[in-house]
C-alpha cells in the first residue's frame, strides 16, 4: 500500500511542478487519442446512420463485422497497421511508422467499429413513427439524416465516450506502431508499461494516477454535455 501511495504522490508532485516531460507526453495523449476519437466520431456516425435507415444486400453482415470489431483487441489493429505501413508493406512509401500519425491510424481503427455500433443501435432504436413524421414534413435526404442524428443525440454521445474511452487507455497497438520513442510518440499508457518493466513502479503508478485523472476529466466533460442535453 505504501508503494501505492507514493505513486500517487508523485503523481500530484508531477502535475503540480509542471514536469516538462511528463507535460509532452500528456499532451500528445491527448493529441492523438482527441483526433482519433473526432475521425471515428466524423466517419462512424454518418456509417451508423446509413446502416440503421437503409436497406441493402449484405447490410447484417456489414453490421456483424462493426459488431465484431468492438471487441477486437488492440494489438490486433496494431499489426494490421504494421503490416500496411512497413517499410514493404502497401503504403511504406509513406514513411509514418513509429510515428504518432501511424499511431493516430491505430486508435482511428479501434475507435471507429465502437461508434458505428452504437450509432447504428442509437438510431435503429428510434420509434418509427418519427421517421415517419420527417419524411411527412418534406426532409431532404441531409435533413432526414440529420434529424435522425439530433433525435439519438443523447445514446450518440455515449458512443463518444466508448470510442474514447477505448483509445485513450490501449496500449499495444501504440507500442506496435508508435515505438515509445522519448520526445516523438511516447504517450502515458507505453510510458507506463516501460517504467514497470524497469522496475520504477512509484514512476508507473504516478504515470497511471496521471492517465486516470486525464481520462476522468474528459469523461466528466462528455457526461455533462450529455447530461445538459438531457435536461433540456
Amino acid at each position: 500500500m505504501e508503494l501505492l501511495f507514493n505513486g500517487i504522490k508523485e503523481g500530484i508532485r508531477l502535475i503540480l511542478q509542471g514536469d516538462p516531460e511528463i507535460l509532452e507526453v500528456t499532451l500528445l495523449t491527448i493529441r492523438i487519442s482527441g483526433l482519433a476519437t473526432l475521425l471515428s466520431v466524423l466517419v462512424g456516425i454518418p456509417l451508423g446512420a446509413v446502416l440503421a435507415v437503409k436497406s441493402f444486400f449484405g447490410k447484417r453482415f456489414l453490421i456483424s463485422l462493426f459488431n465484431t470489431g468492438m471487441g477486437m483487441p488492440p494489438t490486433v489493429a496494431g499489426l494490421w497497421v504494421s503490416v500496411f505501413l512497413w517499410r514493404y508493406g502497401p503504403f511504406g512509401s509513406l514513411g509514418i511508422m513509429y510515428t504518432p500519425a501511424a499511431m493516430l491510424i491505430a486508435q482511428f481503427i479501434i475507435a471507429c467499429p465502437l461508434v458505428v455500433a452504437f450509432s447504428v443501435a442509437s438510431i435503429q432504436n428510434i420509434k418509427p413513427q418519427i421517421h415517419e413524421q420527417i419524411k411527412a414534413l418534406g426532409a431532404t435526404r441531409l435533413q432526414y439524416f440529420l434529424l435522425l442524428v439530433r433525435e439519438a443525440k443523447l445514446s450518440l454521445m455515449a458512443a463518444v465516450i466508448a470510442g474514447f474511452g477505448a483509445v485513450i487507455s490501449e496500449v499495444g497497438a501504440s507500442m506496435m506502431v508508435g515505438g515509445n520513442i522519448k520526445g516523438y510518440s511516447r504517450v502515458l499508457t507505453t510510458a507506463t508499461v516501460m517504467e514497470v518493466s524497469k522496475g520504477n513502479f512509484e514512476v508507473a503508478i504516478a504515470l497511471g494516477t496521471l492517465l486516470l485523472m486525464l481520462t476522468y476529466l474528459v469523461t466528466l466533460l462528455l457526461t455533462w454535455v450529455q447530461q445538459k442535453e438531457a435536461s433540456r
